[in-house]
């Protein structure tokens, strides 16, 4: 379980990040055109895995289009940006901003991805939703970055998680 903090104020998730040098699990996350992707849909690409609450916060919103920007720069390289968000949130969200270099994925159905990689809130009033992390996965899978943003409110550290590719 790891110890983060919404403005200050301790909450926890159901577990820690996994290790640095693991496989990425496998997963099942719903497409803005409500169909089903794995990670063989992205298969012998590198990936960054952007993951936030909502992307209708300041915060997860400015980390989708910080990485939308750097992500067309990017070869070989797909930015998955995933929260409980429903897909239409996430569609309209992208499409009122104009960004096209990012994939949405939801985990609305079950939150089966949160708890797998130890991402799911459970006190504190977002219980229920995805801390705000980043996990970088190479071409054949195997992860090789990760941040466990300590506070909820604060951006990722883009250079780092870009640096890892």
């Amino acid at each position: 379980m790891a110890s983060i903090t919404l403005g200050g104020n301790p909450v926890h998730t159901s577990g820690e990040l996994p290790a640095v040098g693991s496989q990425l699990a496998d997963f099942k996350l719903v497409q803005n055109d409500l169909s089903v992707a794995s990670l063989s849909n992205f298969a012998g690409k590198k990936l960054v895995l952007n993951i936030f609450p909502s992307v209708d916060t300041g915060t997860c919103a400015a980390s989708v289009r910080k990485f939308n920007e750097s992500a067309s720069g990017l070869e070989n390289t797909t930015v998955l940006c995933i929260s409980r968000d429903l897909p239409f949130a996430q569609k309209r969200f992208c499409g009122a901003e104009g960004l096209e270099n990012v994939v949405n994925l939801s985990d609305f159905q079950s939150g089966d991805f949160g708890k797998a990689n130890g991402l799911e809130i459970v006190d504190g009033p977002l219980a229920g939703l995805h801390s705000r992390a980043i996990i970088v996965v190479d071409a054949d899978g195997k992860i090789v970055h990760t941040e466990q943003v300590a506070e909820i409110a604060n951006e990722p550290n883009y250079e780092a998680a870009l640096a890892a590719l």
